[in-house]
């Protein structure tokens, strides 16, 4: 199957192929495909007649040369906004890459292993009986489910699927917050969000699945944004625009057909809650020690709930 980029690059008259671009109309150069992709997004959304033009290795994008000065400063404006703070570590940037990619390899493996112990849904399995997210036992009392509840899951479908997009969102928001904090915020909105939707829905409402934290995940990556925006003075519309990208992701993965929607939603948006103030808080990424300290405080939170639910 061909991919997206691939016919982008070899469909007849493509941009990208064609005549050379006039030089005074050039507004950036790379070697990178998903730099051109990102700056081709942000100028077409501001009304730029963009244009790629491909020389070897490497992209030129460039517009009309009456639009390079403004296009040049709209880019030069997205990428100062969009500019991750410097991280207190010493680590090199293509290290702290692969912590980031093992933090979300890891959540994924640990949620298809803890399903292959328990096995599919089944009311009358201990895991199922005892730490499924019932909204009249939670109300009753059981708040435990609201975590266990993250760990298990319907069916292959159902794991696979919140193992694929939470090692993504996983890896996205240890980026901004570090693995161990990204968990420990997770955990905390996924069973917050767990609380909301049995009060929301009353009794009689059941579910399982990592999907309330993996949709924490995206809220933590909205609510940091908004806190980023927060801090250079940004007001309006533009201080939302993260929220309103995650409301979309929910839009576009979180509302199939035995989606619980509701979960998905208060997930979210107790992710965004908990992210704008722990951002503003800490803007830079914790160092080691409190990740480690975190990732722990998670754990112990999941062993304490999963021994009170098999007790």
């Amino acid at each position: 199957m061909t991919g997206p980029e691939d016919e982008a690059e070899n469909t007849p008259g493509d941009p990208t192929r064609d005549a050379a671009p006039d030089e005074s109309g050039v507004v950036r150069s790379t070697t990178d495909r998903r730099s051109v992709d990102e700056w081709l997004l942000v100028l077409t959304a501001e009304s730029f007649r963009a244009s790629v033009h491909h020389t070897g290795q490497h992209f030129i994008v460039h517009v009309p040369a009456t639009e390079r000065e403004a296009a040049r400063r709209v880019l030069d404006q997205y990428e100062t906004e969009n500019a991750r703070p410097p991280r207190p570590r010493s680590l090199p940037a293509e290290r702290i890459g692969e912590i980031e990619r093992f933090a979300g390899g890891l959540f994924a493996l640990a949620i298809v292993a803890f399903f292959a112990w328990t096995g599919p849904r089944d009311p009358a399995v201990t895991w199922f009986a005892n730490g499924g997210a019932d909204a009249s036992a939670i109300l009753d009392g059981e708040l435990w489910r609201t975590i266990t509840a993250l760990c298990l899951h319907a069916d292959w479908a159902h794991v696979l699927s919140n193992a694929l997009f939470g090692a993504l969102f996983v890896a996205a928001s240890a980026g901004g917050y570090g693995p161990g904090v990204a968990l420990l915020l997770m955990v905390v909105a996924g069973a917050a969000g767990n609380l909301e939707n049995a009060l929301f829905q009353g009794p009689g409402h059941a579910s399982v699945g990592a999907s309330t934290a993996v949709f924490a995940a995206v809220g933590l990556l909205g609510g940091r944004g908004v806190a980023q925006r927060l801090r250079r003075g940004d007001i309006g519309m533009r201080l939302w625009v993260p929220i309103a990208a995650g409301l979309a992701i929910i839009a576009m993965l979180g509302t199939g057909e035995r989606s619980d929607v509701w979960a998905h939603l208060f997930g979210f948006l107790t992710g965004g809650f908990l992210g704008i103030p722990a951002t503003l808080a800490w803007p830079r990424t914790a160092g080691p020690a409190v990740q480690v300290v975190a990732a722990a405080t998670a754990v112990a939170i999941l062993a304490e709930a999963w021994r009170l639910a098999l007790v």
